[in-house]
C-alpha cells in the first residue's frame, strides 16, 4: 500500500495541438505540471493541481482527462482561453512547440497543507503568475520537500540572462532537480550538462538529475554521481517523456520514504542504490510513455511490467 503523502504540483495545463506529416490534427492534454500531476495520480498518488483553466472546450477536455485519473484540480477562476502548443512531429517522432499561453495565477493559500511540492516550465518564468508560484512555493517550504523541473521553452523564456535568474531561483528553493541535456544546452550554451549538475547540486538540492535521452539519465548527489542507460523502446513519439520520468522518480522517491516530513534530512544522505532505483523507475515511465501517442504515462501495473521487462 503506498504511503499516502499530499503532492501538489503548481503549474500550467495546455492543449497540445500534435501536428503529424500527411495526418490531421490531434488534440490532446498537456502542460509539463498538468502531466507530471497526471503521471503521478496514474501511479496511485493522491495528488492535486493548481492551475488556471480556460472556460472552453480545450478546458473542459483537459480537465475531464485530469479528473479520470483521480487529480483533484483546483483553478483561479481566470477567464483567459485555455492556453494551447501546436506540437509538429518529425518522422522520427521528435516534437517541436510553438505556443499561445498565457499566465496570470493568482495567490492563494491550499486548502489541504501538501507533503511535497512539485513545479516547473512556463509556471516558474512567465509573469504575471510565476511570482504567485514562487511565493506559494517559499511558503510551503518549510514543511513540504519541493521539486523542479525547467522544461525549458525557448519560445516563452524571455531574455536568456533573466531566464537563467528564474531558473536558478528555483533550483535553490528545491530538494529534487531534473533537467534535461537540452534544456541545460540553452540555458547554459557551451557548458558540460553534469558540469552545470554539480553547480547547480552546491546551490541547495540533494539530487540533481540530467535525462540524456536515448543515453539515458546521471544522477548527481553529494556522494557522487549515478548512471543508468534509457530502456530499449519503440518510439512514436517524445511528447511527455520527460514529465512521464519526472513523476516517476517523485513517485519512487516517495516509495522510499524521501519525499514529505523529514524527507529533506533523508535526501541529504542518499545512497547510489536507492538513486539507481528512483532512475529506474523514472526511465521505465518514460520509455512506457514514448512508445505510445501523446503524453500517456503508464499506471501502477504497467510500470511493474515494464519494469520486470526491462
Amino acid at each position: 500500500m503506498l504511503n499516502r503523502l499530499d503532492l501538489l504540483v503548481i503549474g500550467e495545463c495546455v492543449a497540445d495541438i500534435v501536428r503529424l506529416p500527411g495526418a490531421a490534427d490531434q488534440v490532446h492534454p498537456g502542460g509539463s505540471p498538468a502531466n507530471v500531476a497526471y503521471g503521478l495520480a496514474r501511479l496511485g498518488r493522491r495528488t492535486t493541481l493548481r492551475t488556471q483553466l480556460g472556460p472552453d472546450g480545450k478546458g473542459r477536455l483537459i480537465r475531464d482527462h485530469l479528473e479520470a485519473a483521480g487529480v483533484d484540480v483546483r483553478t483561479d477562476g481566470a477567464s483567459a482561453p485555455t492556453p494551447s502548443a501546436v506540437v509538429t512531429l518529425d518522422d522520427e517522432g521528435r516534437a517541436a512547440y510553438t505556443f499561445e499561453i498565457t499566465w496570470t495565477l493568482a495567490s492563494w493559500t491550499p486548502a489541504r497543507v501538501p507533503d511535497h511540492v512539485h513545479t516547473g516550465s512556463v509556471a516558474a518564468v512567465m509573469e504575471p503568475g510565476a511570482t504567485s508560484v514562487l511565493a506559494a512555493v517559499e511558503a510551503l517550504r518549510p514543511t513540504a520537500t519541493v521539486s523542479y523541473d525547467p522544461n525549458v521553452r525557448p519560445a516563452l523564456m524571455g531574455d536568456r540572462a533573466v531566464a537563467v535568474r528564474r531558473v536558478e531561483r528555483c533550483v535553490a528553493l528545491s530538494d529534487v532537480v531534473k533537467a534535461s541535456d537540452e534544456d541545460l544546452a540553452w540555458l547554459y550554451p557551451g557548458e558540460h550538462p553534469e558540469r552545470v549538475a554539480e553547480r547547480w547540486l552546491a546551490h541547495g538540492p540533494a539530487l540533481v538529475i540530467v535525462t540524456r535521452g536515448e543515453e539515458g539519465a546521471l544522477a548527481v548527489l553529494r556522494g557522487g554521481r549515478v548512471a543508468v542507460d534509457a530502456p530499449r523502446t519503440e518510439v512514436v513519439d517524445t511528447v511527455g517523456a520527460g514529465d512521464a520520468f519526472m513523476s516517476g522518480a517523485l513517485h519512487a522517491l516517495a516509495a522510499h520514504g524521501l519525499l514529505g516530513e523529514g524527507g529533506r534530512e533523508r535526501l541529504r544522505t542518499l545512497d547510489r542504490g536507492t538513486v539507481t532505483d528512483v532512475l529506474r523507475h523514472a526511465g521505465a515511465c518514460a520509455a512506457v510513455t514514448v512508445a505510445r501517442a501523446g503524453a500517456n504515462p503508464p499506471d501502477a501495473p504497467e510500470l511493474r511490467a515494464a519494469l520486470a521487462a526491462s
